[in-house]
C-alpha cells in the first residue's frame, strides 16, 4: 500500500516549529525563576539578551526564508509564552522580530535577503523606533534628520527606544532626507561614533526592557546601512508596507495577553496554595471572580489569535496585498489592540484584591506601561469609522 505523506511523519517545518516552542518554554521557566528580582532592580537586560542568544531565539525569530526564520503564527506564540513569564523580555522579543520584518516592508527582496541572513548569522537582536507613516497635512519637524554626503549620509537627532536600547545588535529607526524629502529606514550598529545611549531609569513597569532614549551626533551612515524608504505619508504606502506598524501593535498584543495570562496563573496558584486572602474552597464569589477574569482572557485570545491569522494571510501575500486587504487587518488588529488593553487593565488590578503577594503589582504595572501610549478612544473611533464608511484612512489614524 503507498505510504501517505501523513504517515511520513512531520515536516521540518513543524518539527522547527515545535522545537521552537519547546525552547520557548524552557527560556521563559528560566526567565520566571527570577522575574520578580529582576523587575526590582530594573537594569538594562544584558544577563536576559545573553540568555536569549544562547537559546537562539534572536536568530530564529527573523521572516521565513528558505533554511530559517520563522512564520508569523509561531513567532506570536513564541513572544506570549516569553511574555507570560516576564514581560519585559517578551516586549523586547517582540519589537525584535517585528523590527527583523523591516527588510520585507521597505526594501527589494535581494536586499531584504541579505538582511536577514547577516541577521541569522550574526543573531543580532534589533530594537529601534520607525514611525508610522503621517497624516497627509502633517508639518510636525522630523526629530531625525539625515544629510547627504559623498559616502552615503550624516543622522542627527533623538528618538526614543523601548527595548534593549544597551544591549541590541543593531538600531533601526526613520529619519527624514533633507535633501529630497525622503523618509529612510536605517540600521544603527551600537558603538557607531556620535551614537550617545541614555537608559531610561525608574520606570513605572516594563523594567527589565530596556528602554531609553538614542542621541545621534553626526553618525555617519554608509549606503549599505540604509535599509529602503517608508511613505512619507498614509495615502501613498503600499498596502504590504502599511502592515508594519500592525504587525509591531499586534506583536504587542501578545505581549499583553501574556501579562493576563501570567497573573492569572500565578494569582491561581497563590489560591491554591492558600496564600490569597480567600481560600478556594467552595466560595461561589471567588469562584465568578475567577471565571469572570478567566473568561476577559479567553475573549482577548480569541480576538487576537484571529487577528493574527489574518495578519499571517496578509504577511504571505507579500506585495500581491491590496489595499482593501491591508485596511481590513488593520482594522482586526486596532480591535485586537484595544480589546487586551482592557482585559490587561482588568484582570491585573483585579488579581491584587486576590492576594498580597511579593512581586504580583508587577503585572499590573507592565500592563499600564505597556498601554499607556495607546488611548481606546482614539481607536474606537477610527474602528467606528471604518465600519461604517469603510474609510482606509479611519484604520490608518489609529496606529499614529
Amino acid at each position: 500500500m503507498a505510504t501517505t505523506p501523513a504517515a511520513i511523519g512531520p515536516t521540518p517545518s513543524a518539527a522547527r516549529r515545535r522545537a521552537l516552542l519547546r525552547t520557548a518554554r524552557d527560556v521563559a521557566d528560566d526567565l520566571a525563576a527570577d522575574a520578580i528580582a529582576r523587575d526590582r532592580a530594573g537594569e538594562p537586560p544584558a544577563d536576559e539578551s545573553a540568555r536569549l542568544q544562547e537559546a537562539g531565539l534572536p536568530a530564529a525569530l527573523t521572516p521565513p526564508r528558505s533554511g530559517h526564520g520563522t512564520d508569523w503564527r509561531t513567532g506570536c506564540a513564541v513572544i506570549r509564552e516569553v511574555s507570560a513569564a516576564d514581560s519585559a523580555i517578551g516586549e523586547l522579543l517582540a519589537r525584535h522580530y517585528v523590527h527583523a520584518w523591516s527588510g520585507r516592508f521597505y526594501a527589494s527582496d535581494e536586499r531584504a535577503a541579505a538582511f536577514e541572513e547577516d541577521s541569522v548569522r550574526e543573531q543580532w537582536l534589533w530594537t529601534g523606533s520607525v514611525r508610522a507613516p503621517a497624516a497627509h497635512d502633517d508639518t510636525d519637524p522630523p526629530d531625525l534628520t539625515l544629510r547627504p554626503r559623498t559616502t552615503g549620509y550624516v543622522l542627527d537627532g533623538r528618538r526614543p527606544v523601548d527595548t534593549a536600547l544597551t544591549t541590541a545588535g543593531q538600531i533601526v529607526v526613520d529619519a527624514v532626507c533633507a535633501a529630497t524629502g525622503d523618509v529612510l529606514v536605517v540600521r544603527i550598529p551600537p558603538g557607531t561614533r556620535g551614537l550617545t545611549l541614555e537608559p531610561a531609569r525608574d520606570r513605572l513597569g516594563q523594567r527589565a526592557a530596556g528602554a531609553g532614549e538614542a542621541v545621534l551626533d553626526r553618525v555617519a551612515v554608509a549606503p549599505g546601512q540604509v535599509l529602503g524608504r517608508r511613505p512619507r505619508d498614509e495615502e501613498t504606502a503600499a498596502p504590504f508596507t502599511a502592515l508594519a506598524e500592525p504587525a509591531l501593535r499586534l506583536a504587542l498584543c501578545h505581549v499583553g495577553l501574556g501579562i493576563a495570562e501570567g497573573a492569572l496563573v500565578e494569582t491561581r496558584d497563590l489560591s491554591r496554595s492558600g496564600r490569597a486572602h480567600r481560600l478556594p474552597g467552595e466560595d461561589p464569589d471567588l469562584f465568578m471572580a475567577y471565571g469572570e477574569l478567566a473568561s476577559a482572557a479567553q475573549t482577548a485570545t480569541a480576538v487576537v489569535d484571529r487577528a493574527t491569522e489574518v495578519t499571517a494571510q496578509a504577511l504571505d501575500a507579500g506585495t500581491g496585498l491590496d489595499a482593501e486587504e491591508a485596511a481590513g487587518v488593520a482594522a482586526l488588529v486596532a480591535t485586537a489592540e484595544t480589546v487586551t488593553s482592557k482585559a490587561a487593565l482588568h484582570i491585573t488590578a483585579r488579581v491584587l484584591e486576590f492576594a498580597d503577594a511579593p512581586g504580583l503589582d508587577r503585572f499590573w504595572r507592565n500592563a499600564r506601561v505597556l498601554t499607556s501610549q495607546r488611548p481606546v478612544a482614539h481607536r474606537l473611533r477610527s474602528i467606528g469609522e471604518h465600519y461604517l464608511n469603510g474609510s482606509h484612512r479611519a484604520v490608518a489614524a489609529a496606529f499614529r
